[in-house]
């Protein structure tokens, strides 16, 4: 009897957004090179990474002026070819065996149009195996116009049109491979995660600058286990509280000086009303089901 045949996979964009990540892209790029294409949408780097991203033959190299994580992504998308999208950031890989999932998965999605990826997350060489993280999952794979990011500059996932179902296979995250690659990364977060709060009319005082920052810590070293990662868990545990005392500090500090009639210089946000429409019918806010 003759095998069945495999039906043919749908094709796929892969989606990079990039700044200053000579040390991560090459690598996330290779593991995308399975896609029908891959999309870099860079933020004027000025380090190597345009030059290694074009050396790609697969790549597709743009740039854009940076406006956050959720209009650059929503912006890229928008620039891909392909029925599916995949995203990843610059620090993020797809195994061979994610990769092998998601092309099954493709062929057959049985209805479903957007899927919820786990990350594997490494503090240097070291996996973090608590702190929360082990819970850590995003929605990365979507058909085109079946999801969308919502207006927030920072810490936002993918709003889909229906429930995304969960992929078997973590990809793998990089996320601090040194403090002089880290460090300024959580003092850029802190401030544009201000930024969001004084948009929003948001008040910060001794219970965000003092409290926030210790039950951080608390929830994520104590209850959420990260002191069984032993000193990595406690080093990464006191690295996410900082980020949140800078981010509840930065804002109270901008309060204080609007008082005496100084207003912070916020930065630019994305005014664009085209990135943020979509033809999902998701309401604003709502976070979908996930089903596995």
């Amino acid at each position: 009897m003759a095998e069945p045949k495999l039906l043919e996979r749908p094709r796929i964009s892969a989606v990079i957004t990039t700044f200053n990540e000579e040390r991560n892209v090459a690598a996330c790029i290779e593991s995308l090179l399975w896609c029908d294409e891959v999309v870099v949408v860079d933020s004027f780097s000025t380090d190597r990474t345009p030059e290694i991203a074009r050396s790609y033959e697969k790549v597709r190299f743009l740039e854009r002026k940076y406006f956050g994580s959720a209009s650059q992504k929503n912006w890229a998308m928008d620039q891909a070819q392909h029925e599916w999208i995949l995203i990843l950031d610059a620090d993020e890989r797809c195994t061979p065996e994610l990769q092998a999932e998601i092309e099954a998965t493709i062929r057959d999605p049985r209805g479903t149009e957007a899927f919820i990826i786990t990350r594997r997350v490494y503090f240097m060489d070291r996996v973090i195996r608590f702190s929360g993280w082990q819970h850590d999952r995003v929605v990365r794979l979507v058909k085109r116009g079946a999801g969308r990011y919502p207006n927030k500059r920072v810490h936002t996932d993918m709003k889909t049109r229906g429930p995304a179902r969960v992929l078997r296979h973590p990809m793998l995250h990089f996320m601090i491979e040194s403090f002089d690659q880290y460090l300024p990364r959580i003092v850029k977060y802190g401030f544009w995660g201000a930024a969001q709060g004084w948009k929003t009319g948001r008040a910060s005082g001794f219970w965000q600058v003092f409290g926030r920052t210790l039950w951080r810590f608390l929830r994520m070293y104590v209850f959420q286990l990260g002191i069984l990662d032993g000193m990595p868990g406690l080093v990464f545990c006191m690295l996410q509280a900082f980020g949140t005392y800078l981010k509840w500090a930065i804002l109270w500090e901008w309060r204080q000086n609007a008082k005496r009639g100084h207003e912070p210089a916020l930065p630019a946000f994305e005014e664009d009303e085209e990135v943020w429409s979509w033809e999902g019918d998701t309401p604003d806010g709502a976070t979908p089901p996930a089903t596995t």
